[in-house]
């Protein structure tokens, strides 16, 4: 049975994805004034977080490029990107599409299970899969809303 962590899950990643569906690669790129980062940085970032918690933290082995860390980890800007080759706006809707039933496989039975407890940069102390996954779901939802801002701001160019 599919437990309701899934389907939250896949509800706020349709409403990411659908941001961003038919989105250019400039557009991707476009750094407005005000903001710190893109909507590319954005996706990038929630793949990565995701990645982090749904599977380093619960025991597993993140799919992650070597440079993503660098790219989209906490902290990093686009500004900060140089010339470095970037995944494309596909690949990065491609990536979160396939996140998600990576994520079920993975942990559905085992939301109750405990994990070493893990500090988030915003202090709050997680120490179980659900809890992982809850926070997974603020995340996105923050990102959700930058994304949305930012679309908002292309669309008004």
């Amino acid at each position: 049975m599919e437990h309701y962590l899934f389907k939250q899950l896949q509800f706020v990643r349709e409403n990411t994805l659908s941001q961003v569906a038919g989105m250019k690669e400039a557009e991707s790129r476009f750094i407005p004034k005000g903001f710190n980062n893109n909507v590319k940085w954005n996706l990038g970032h929630v793949y990565v977080v995701n990645e982090k918690f749904c599977f380093e933290l619960a025991g597993g082995e993140a799919h992650l490029h070597n440079e993503f860390v660098t790219l989209f980890g906490t902290g990093t800007m686009p500004t900060e990107w140089g010339n470095q080759e970037l995944p494309t706006i596909d690949e990065l809707i491609q990536l979160l599409s396939n996140q998600l039933n990576r994520t079920e496989q993975y942990l559905e039975g085992r939301l109750d299970d405990e994990i070493q407890p893990y500090t988030t940069s915003t202090g709050l102390t997680l120490s179980t899969v659900k809890e992982l996954i809850s926070f997974c779901l603020y995340h996105e939802g923050m990102h959700f809303d930058a994304i949305k801002s930012i679309n908002r701001m292309i669309q008004n160019k």
